[in-house]
């Protein structure tokens, strides 16, 4: 159900359930989750690239579940709160890159997958949607946190309340993904950019990634004291005085996470 490769420092997840669309079983969700703290522990993995096998990056929860859920009385059976929750919280708080290689369609919480992910590189077949108004739901997986801070609330709102897919282009447009390329190149496009995110600053990244998060529900002089501290910490790495030594001899920095 899972594929976990690592190769230059990069640590590819791929969702292994191509004849579901890659929907989300409590079985995969428990696999993903476990895998996503295996990558982000691992000393030797400085990127993490996340996508889907087949046509689809992932269809969201597996609707078949759901409703054996439904019909013995569990619901949702805290899928919420013990899959969804942490798996999203993990990929947007982990001290290292995520980029998501959205390979076609993303839709429910394999949407809100992708949101999560620090970067988005989508192939031109890709469709976004969100579709839990129209089973009687509403949105889970961080979609409403992540969503509005990509593209904006009023957009973030037609796409919730209204259900309609989102194509690759517009999505584009909005600045909902990084760049669009070609179905046959998402995979090679995102794993050279995160084999790229892979051998820079990845204390520098998780700074940054510290900074926005906590940015974006802060005040002013809240964030600006936030970004002192995280200087300050970066300031003391190795990786800042190899950095400033190789820039003022004009040679190209190498970053060892140290």
């Amino acid at each position: 159900m899972i594929r976990y490769d690592v190769a230059d420092a990069v640590a590819t997840i791929t969702l292994d359930r191509p004849d579901a669309m890659n929907s989300l079983t409590a079985e995969l969700k428990d696999a993903l989750l476990e895998t996503l703290r295996k990558a982000a522990g691992d000393r030797g993995v400085r990127a993490v690239l996340l996508t889907g096998s087949g046509r689809a990056f992932c269809a969201g929860q597996d609707l078949r579940e759901h409703a054996d859920n439904l019909e013995a009385g569990l619901g949702l059976a805290d899928t919420v709160r013990a899959h969804y929750n942490p798996i999203v919280e993990l990929i947007a708080t982990m001290a290292k890159p995520v980029v998501a290689a959205v390979n076609g369609v993303a839709a429910g919480a394999g949407a809100s997958l992708a949101f999560a992910c620090d970067l988005r590189i989508a192939s031109e077949k890709a469709k976004f949607a969100l579709a839990f108004a129209g089973i009687g739901l509403a949105p889970d997986s961080g979609a409403s946190w992540t969503l509005q801070r990509l593209i904006g609330r009023g957009r973030a709102a037609e796409l919730m309340l209204l259900g309609e897919p989102l194509d690759a282009a517009r999505a584009l447009e909005l600045g909902l993904v990084t760049r669009v390329v070609p179905a046959d190149d998402v995979l090679k496009t995102a794993q050279e950019l995160t084999v790229r995110l892979a051998h820079g600053p990845t204390l520098a990244y998780a700074a940054t990634k510290r900074a926005l998060a906590y940015s974006a529900t802060n005040a002013l002089p809240d964030a600006l004291a936030m970004e002192a501290d995280l200087q300050d910490q970066c300031v003391a790495t190795r990786d800042h005085l190899d950095a400033t030594r190789a820039f003022l001899a004009k040679e190209r920095p190498v970053f060892n996470a140290e």
